[in-house]
Formats: structure tokens, C-alpha cells, sequence
């Protein structure tokens, strides 16, 4: 619907209130912010779960966020090949304009299984409201390091359930993933990693 009415897919706002009195004291957009802090979080995790080699990314879903996803992981895990994949080719077409002057090697694909095929880290960040398969098991080599950003609420993922059992998987909090996330799909004791454990060296 957003997008039909030319709106972000992604809007966000904050308010700031006094916990003694419930007295609003600050009102902020937080559409940037949340972008900056998912981009950061993707690279962070990537830092301590991708290959320390990888050079090359996979984007599927080219609109705002790819941009962001794309500059974190240049910036600050070297990633020099992007391969992009959208099913709005406009959106793709933006991203490539807006990512010239960074000097990235970007190629452009007709599907998700070209754009995968040899990538390093796979970043999956669609915008469409279903419960879909965007990459599926056979796509997955190993060693690839997926970044499903994308699965973000409820009814919405974008893996197939064999790629997670077939895969170490991490998430931010787990009771929020199993209801918002790809842990949907899977039985209630399907095994996951919370990330914080492994910077704190428990896992």
C-alpha cells in the first residue's frame, strides 16, 4: 500500500517521556536511524559469523535499505562486489546510481539464484508483506553467510525452512524472532543462537 501512495516502506518515530509523570519531553524521526542501526547490526554480526575473506555480496531487495547494507559492509568488512537482484529493475537501477562514487565492482542479475551464485555474504532485505521463499536451499553453498534482514514481521520470511536446518542460525532475541522472524517456520525447540552470546565468548 505504501509504496502504491509513493510512502517509505519503513517509517519510524520515537518519543521520549518522563517516567514519573508520562510527560512527552522529546519527539524525534527515526526512519534514518533505523536504517543506520540495521546496517550497523548486519555488519557487526557479519564481522563475527562471515568469512574473514569474503569480498563479495549478495542484495536481494535493491530499495533504501540495500544502500545502507551495501556502504556497512564496504566501510567496514571490505566487501568490494555487490550483486543485486530486485524485482522492480527502478529500484535496482537507483541503487547502482547511488552507489557509484563508492567504486564498488556491482553487477546487476535477472534472478536471486544468479545474484547468490559465488557471493560470499547474501544480504536479503525485501519489502513484500508475505510469508515467501525468496532464497531456498539449493541456492545456499557453503560457507555463505546469510543476512536475512528482510522476515520482519509477522506472516513475513524469506528463507526456506531447509536453509535454517541446514544452518547454524543466530538471531538478536529470540522470543521476538520465533514470532516476527524466519523462526516461524520451524517447531518451537528448532535450536538458535542469541548473537550476544557469542560476543561475550559463551558461544
Amino acid at each position: 500500500i505504501n509504496t502504491v501512495a509513493g510512502l517509505p516502506t519503513v517509517m519510524a518515530f520515537g518519543a521520549l517521556a518522563s517516567v514519573a509523570t508520562g510527560t512527552p519531553e522529546f519527539l524525534s524521526e527515526l526512519t534514518l536511524t533505523t536504517a543506520l542501526r540495521t546496517a550497523a547490526t548486519s555488519a557487526m554480526v557479519a564481522r563475527y559469523l562471515a568469512r574473514p575473506d569474503s569480498r563479495s555480496m549478495a542484495l536481494i531487495g535493491n530499495g533504501s535499505q540495500a544502500e545502507f547494507q551495501a556502504l556497512a559492509f564496504a566501510g567496514l568488512l571490505g566487501i568490494r562486489q555487490l550483486r543485486l537482484y530486485d524485482i522492480d529493475p527502478e529500484a535496482t537501477a537507483k541503487l547502482v546510481a547511488n552507489l557509484e562514487p563508492w567504486g564498488l565492482h556491482i553487477t546487476c542479475c535477472a534472478s536471486t539464484a544468479e545474484a547468490v551464485a559465488g557471493a560470499d555474504i547474501v544480504t536479503t532485505v525485501t519489502a513484500d508483506k508475505a510469508c515467501a521463499t525468496i532464497l531456498d536451499a539449493g541456492m545456499v553453498a557453503p560457507g555463505m553467510h546469510i543476512n536475512a534482514v528482510g522476515g520482519d514481521c509477522p506472516g513475513k520470511t524469506e528463507l526456506a525452512a531447509e536453509v535454517l536446518r541446514r544452518s547454524a542460525v543466530f538471531v538478536e532475541y529470540e522470543p521476538q524472532t520465533r514470532i516476527e522472524g524466519e523462526l516461524q517456520q520451524m517447531p518451537a525447540d528448532f535450536a538458535v543462537t542469541e548473537f550476544w552470546r557469542v560476543l561475550s565468548g559463551q558461544a
